[in-house]
C-alpha cells in the first residue's frame, strides 16, 4: 500500500509539467511569421482591367507587361523620330506601382547611342505614361502593396 501511495505522489508531482501551458509572446509569433514571409513575391501582380479575365498569376504578369510595353511603343511610334543611323537597342525602365495604383517611372537606363540619336527619348517615354489606363496595385496577403519592377523595351529606329 505504501508503494502505491509513493507511486501516486511521484506521478502527481511529475504530471504537473504536462499541464503547464507554454507562453508565447506576440513578438515571438510576429518574428516567426516574418521569417517565413517571402518579401520578394506578391499574390497578385499589378494589373490593368484588360487583364481581369486571365486566371493564372503568370498570365496576369505577362498581360500587364505586354499592355504596358505596347502602350509605350504605340506612343513612341506616333511621334516622328528622325535618326542619322539605325538604332536597335533595349531601354530598361524601372517602375513603381504604389498601394493606390499610381505608376511612377523611377529610372530610365539607356545606351549612349540612343541618347545621341534620340535626345528626347526620356520625355517621350514620360509623356507616353500620361494616357495609361488605370493600374490596379499588387496584392500581398489581401493587402494592396507597393511594387517595383523593371521592363525592357526594345527601340528600333531606321
Amino acid at each position: 500500500m505504501k508503494q502505491i501511495c509513493v507511486f501516486i505522489l511521484v506521478l502527481a508531482l511529475t504530471s504537473c509539467e504536462y499541464f503547464n501551458a507554454k507562453k508565447t509572446t506576440p513578438e515571438a509569433i510576429l518574428n516567426e511569421e516574418l521569417q517565413t514571409f517571402n518579401w520578394n513575391d506578391v499574390d497578385v501582380y499589378p494589373t490593368f482591367s484588360e487583364c481581369d479575365s486571365i486566371e493564372t498569376k503568370n498570365g496576369k504578369t505577362t498581360c500587364f507587361t505586354e499592355v504596358l510595353t505596347t502602350h509605350i511603343l504605340e506612343k513612341l511610334q506616333k511621334d516622328s523620330i528622325v535618326v542619322t543611323q539605325d538604332v536597335t537597342d533595349t531601354i530598361n525602365l524601372k517602375f513603381q506601382v504604389s498601394e493606390t495604383g499610381i505608376l511612377s517611372l523611377l529610372n530610365i537606363d539607356t545606351d549612349s547611342l540612343i541618347m545621341k540619336e534620340i535626345p528626347n527619348i526620356e520625355a517621350l517615354i514620360y509623356s507616353s505614361l500620361d494616357s495609361l489606363p488605370k493600374v490596379f496595385p499588387a496584392i500581398k496577403r489581401g493587402q494592396q502593396v507597393k511594387t517595383e519592377f523593371e521592363l525592357p523595351v526594345i527601340i528600333q529606329a531606321n
